[in-house]
């Protein structure tokens, strides 16, 4: 305690990052006046990003939502008038119950994603209350599905290799992933790895390390990881470097993997991912020749057609070379499986109605179901900013027979087009669990403030919407306490002796590994049924390993990397005032272009105008704009998913941004 009028509070992020850390928020005159790192959970070490260090911005923000709202003007115009919570509830109540009356349960569509990343706001009454309206379900997959779904079927997404155990190998493959926007306490581990002697290298069209930070840079072309990982393979046989002991006793599918690599020689994959054959060689070397040595696998590597099958071989090189069995060595990936919990474990209805893939809200909304999409619920995201073909979604959300409800903190482009807006909390008001999906902790959070305005959790909000549509069912009476102790009883892997008790009293709890971290194949092994693993997994079709190559007009590819600004779209309110394309000087040279010239970003779905900036650290052929930017940062009010096509991988159904192709033109004018 600072003074009289203040104190210092345990929190914990739980925001869509893998770092999950544990914070000490101080407030002072009943205000939140700092929030910094705390060392609760050891992988944080007392410091955290700028984002969340400056997230009373957000809690505070004048563009918060206070209050229930409705629409008061035109779809789109941006006026709302203030109602109260019971008027919102039988509104919402009344249009749902007119929608399933004449169009049935799948009418309406609840449409979320990672917003809460805790276990108690999502996936629990919201859950309840979609599956006893009969609602359709939503495939949340714009994100982390191609990876999962590889994952499982390969390994039965076995615990990877721990942060803290990144100093102990002697050489770190960062592989379309950028820790120093989006896994920061990664960092300090790769830098007293660097100490000790470690060579890293990174796989990335981005130039993210500076040539002192890094001992390679593989810039490859998006979408060409795959060929680049065959050819690692085919060379490590070839040599007669693959583990055969290894392989026979620990995994299956290798003669399919081999027999696919073979075409890929270093000078073909070059070829394709457009880097220089000796760069691909100088990989598989410092790969194969240092030990023990980790791959961190990035989720940006499936974000293309061909992502899940570069996926699979990527995890793969592990298992070819026997890089596993020793601090320091393996992969990391997501750890989220770690602690074996499944929501529906906890759940009360059976819910089997049709599933739509989120990456085609457009198509939803605007192409003919059968029922169409009458009612939508939006929470724990932004679709506009986040979503494939931005302008199908515009117009989907702008039917006038579209009844939108939006639970949100502020006003994000998504609820400027609702008809109903729902004062939402920040995590800082709402008791919550955080799991983790990087590091290996349980973290329990309780409110540091009370809710700002009228804010009400997504747990409350949907029993109250129960209450409002006559449902008297008693899961639907349980309070939260009683929600937290049957999430808590069906969590495994985090020891006997878990209780919400503890948790609270602890504020954190760490999963029961033998010898506290995971070593994989030490005392973790693959959660396949026969703990081998699947070096060919059924997921990746009836032409695994295939690379699919894009045939486009448009001569250069867009990427959407995330920065240190925003959290996917969170925080672009404040954190990102203006939108900006990153290009090579030689292909803004082609074109005339010059840094801060006003540009168009083009192709058949759209285009996007936005101020140039200049860089040799984006490879050329591809441009780049910042992930999850809201709308009004653009001079035409349209992002960069404008330019995504909506179609989605093979694996998993995962968004494909990283397959935009797009041309640049320069324009008049300026912002």
């Amino acid at each position: 305690m600072n003074s009289a009028n203040s104190k210092i509070l345990e929190s914990v992020c739980p925001m869509d990052c893998p770092d999950s850390c544990s914070l000490e928020v101080e407030i002072k005159d009943n205000k939140i006046h700092r929030i910094g790192g705390s060392h609760k959970n050891p992988t944080t070490q007392g410091f955290i990003c700028t984002k969340i260090a400056r997230f009373a911005q957000r809690v505070y923000s004048p563009e918060r939502i206070l209050y229930p709202m409705k629409r008061a003007g035109k779809k789109g115009s941006g006026k709302f008038e203030r109602i109260t919570w019971q008027e919102a509830a039988e509104i919402i109540c009344h249009k749902f119950k007119q929608i399933v009356a004449n169009w049935g349960g799948e009418a309406i569509l609840p449409y979320s994603y990672g917003g809460s990343n805790g276990l108690l706001h999502q996936d629990t009454l919201d859950r309840e209350f979609f599956a006893r309206l009969g609602a359709s379900r939503l495939a949340r997959v714009v994100c982390a599905a191609p990876t999962t779904e590889v994952a499982l079927s390969m390994n039965g997404k076995m615990p990877g290799t721990a942060f803290e155990d990144y100093v102990y190998s002697k050489c770190i493959i960062i592989w379309g992933a950028n820790p120093k926007v989006s896994n920061i306490h990664l960092v300090p581990y790769l830098k007293k790895a660097r100490a000790r002697g470690a060579k890293i290298a990174v796989v990335d069209p981005k130039r993210n390390f500076s040539a002192k930070e890094i001992d390679l840079h593989l810039p490859v072309y998006p979408g060409t990881d795959l060929v680049v990982a065959l050819a690692m393979i085919r060379f490590y046989h070839e040599i007669n470097q693959l583990n055969w002991p290894f392989i026979k006793e620990h995994t299956r599918g290798i003669e399919i993997l081999l027999e696919k690599a073979r075409p890929y020689t270093f000078e073909r994959a070059a070829e394709i991912a457009r880097v220089k054959s000796a760069d691909i060689e100088k990989l598989a070397r410092l790969y194969l020749e240092n030990d023990p040595a980790v791959i961190r696998v990035g989720w940006g590597i499936e974000r293309n057609r061909n992502g899940g099958q570069a996926v699979a071989a990527i995890l793969a090189l592990p298992a070819v070379l026997g890089k596993f069995g020793k601090r320091g060595g393996g992969y990391t990936l997501s750890n989220s499986a770690a602690y074996k919990y499944d929501s529906r474990s906890v759940s009360s209805y059976p819910w089997n109605t049709r599933v739509l893939n989120m990456n085609h809200l457009g198509k939803i909304l605007t192409r003919e179901k059968n029922p169409p999409i009458m009612g939508l619920f939006v929470y724990n995201c932004n679709p506009v900013a986040t979503v494939p073909n931005q302008k199908a979604v515009l117009t989907g959300l702008l039917r006038e027979d579209l009844f939108t409800v939006v639970h949100e903190q502020v006003f994000t482009d998504t609820a400027q087009l609702a008809d109903i807006v729902l004062p939402a909390p920040t995590f800082l008001e709402q008791t919550e669990i955080k799991s983790a999906y990087g590091t290996y902790a349980l973290q329990y959070l309780e409110p540091v403030i009370p809710p700002v305005g009228e804010a009400k959790s997504n747990f409350e909000v949907f029993a109250l919407l129960a209450h409002t549509m006559g449902w008297n069912d008693p899961v639907f009476r349980h309070c939260a306490e009683e929600y937290l102790q049957k999430i808590i009883k069906n969590i495994r892997g985090m020891g006997k002796n878990l209780s919400l008790e503890k948790l609270k009293q602890e504020k954190i709890e760490f999963f029961d590994f033998p010898d506290k971290i995971p070593i994989q194949f030490q005392n973790v092994f693959p959660w396949t049924s026969d703990q081998k693993i699947n070096l060919t997994p059924a997921v990746l079709g009836h032409n695994p390993f295939h690379y699919s190559e894009i045939h486009s007009p448009y001569p250069l590819t867009l990427i959407s990397p995330a920065t240190e600004k925003t959290i996917n779209s969170s925080l672009g309110e404040y954190n990102l005032p203006r939108l900006f394309l990153t290009i090579n000087p030689r292909d803004a040279k082609t074109r005339g272009i010059k840094s801060g010239d006003l540009v168009k970003v083009y192709n058949d779905l759209a285009e996007v105008v936005v101020e140039a900036r200049l860089s040799e650290n984006i490879r050329p052929g591809v441009v780049a704009m910042p992930k999850g930017a809201w709308r009004r940062t653009s001079k035409n009010n349209l992002t960069s998913t404008a330019l995504v096509p909506d179609h989605v991988n093979q694996v998993g159904g995962g968004a494909c941004f990283n397959d935009a192709r797009v041309e640049v033109a320069k324009v008049k004018g300026g912002f």
